[in-house]
């Protein structure tokens, strides 16, 4: 399908693609995909719907922290599908902590909602795993590898050694469009000296 509307921008005379190769995400780059659409539109859902999810979770009064969740679950999922995805996985693992601390605090014996309230614990445990797979992966394929930088002091740019290269070009003959070079030069070097010379 993409490859498809790739061809309709294309100009008159320009090859067309006939179908695309394989992807060159791995599975951490996918999964970091498929966390980041998630928490957008976990975010957008807190931000419109926080006091439906309230009611439900039996915390009445804490819309304006819902709101605040769904503002940075829009900016871990922004995070998550950049090339620093894997910064973006390991906030939602941090978001996810907080999130099941706000949770706990509804697990109140008084409130008739608590059954509620432990279904979404679940559902956040469960998240939170992924999200910690997904952020150790991502990790693993993006991140510079630690320990000690290369040293590249021992290379002179001479693969056979500096004297081995010595007297390697005494044999070499100057091409005849080359030869003119000499000739053209001196030209150059004649014109400012010219250009200086009052009138």
């Amino acid at each position: 399908m993409t490859y498809s509307i790739s061809n309709i921008a294309r100009s008159k005379g320009d090859p067309k693609v006939l179908h695309s190769g394989p992807s060159s995400l791995g599975a951490a780059d996918r999964m970091a995909r498929a966390l980041g659409w998630f928490s957008i539109g976990l975010g957008v859902t807190e931000l419109i719907a926080a006091r439906r999810i309230t009611r439900a979770l039996g915390m009445e009064g804490k819309e304006a922290l819902v709101r605040a969740y769904g503002i940075r679950e829009l900016g871990h999922g922004i995070v998550s599908l950049s090339s620093d995805k894997h910064l973006g996985l390991w906030s939602r693992v941090a978001g996810d902590g907080l999130d099941i601390a706000t949770l706990m605090t509804a697990m109140r014996h008084d409130n008739p909602k608590r059954d509620n309230v432990g279904i979404a614990l679940a559902a956040v445990l469960g998240v939170t795993l992924l999200d910690i797979i997904g952020a150790q992966g991502a990790t693993a394929r993006h991140s510079r590898p630690r320990g000690r930088p290369s040293s590249y002091r021992g290379r002179t740019g001479f693969p056979q050694g500096v004297q081995a290269a010595r007297g390697a070009a005494k044999d070499f003959k100057v091409p005849p469009d080359m030869r003119a070079a000499p000739a053209l030069a001196a030209v150059s070097d004649r014109a400012p000296q010219e250009r200086a010379r009052p009138h």
